[in-house]
């Protein structure tokens, strides 16, 4: 191994020991409908990535956009994935879903957060994505 493999190795574990969250990571499909009622039904989802993450907030403060006829305040968030998580069979992509579902913040658990990007990169210590919170 040479000194720049070690180094990205040394910097790999530490980047998964700050992973204190745990996410779930998905891709919403169309919402079911039945129709001979006339009804939307459950929608259906696809898990890209379960696991530990670390979540952390890009910026303190959030700014406000008008969405919908109602102010929206977007907070970017960096959620961070092993680096040795295997690639998943679809790449993330932006509007798909991150659910904290559980850390050792009670604030961050149930924070649901919208992708916006992805960063690959083979000198990376972590698979990093960058997120939105639209609430």
């Amino acid at each position: 191994m040479n000194a720049l493999e070690a180094a990205l190795a040394a910097g790999r574990a530490a980047a998964r020991e700050l992973m204190r969250e745990t996410i779930l990571l998905h891709r919403l499909g169309a919402p079911d409908f039945d129709w001979p009622t006339g009804t939307e039904g459950t929608t259906t989802s696809t898990t890209l990535y379960s696991g530990p993450a670390r979540v952390k907030a890009d910026r303190p403060e959030g700014r406000e956009v008008d969405a919908g006829q109602q102010m929206v305040s977007l907070r970017r968030y960096t959620v961070s994935l092993p680096w040795s998580t295997p690639p998943p069979s679809l790449r993330p992509r932006p509007g798909d879903i991150v659910d904290v579902t559980a850390s050792p913040d009670a604030r961050l658990g149930g924070l649901r957060l919208w992708v916006t990007d992805v960063g690959y990169g083979s000198t990376a210590t972590a698979w990093r994505i960058t997120a939105e919170d639209r609430s």
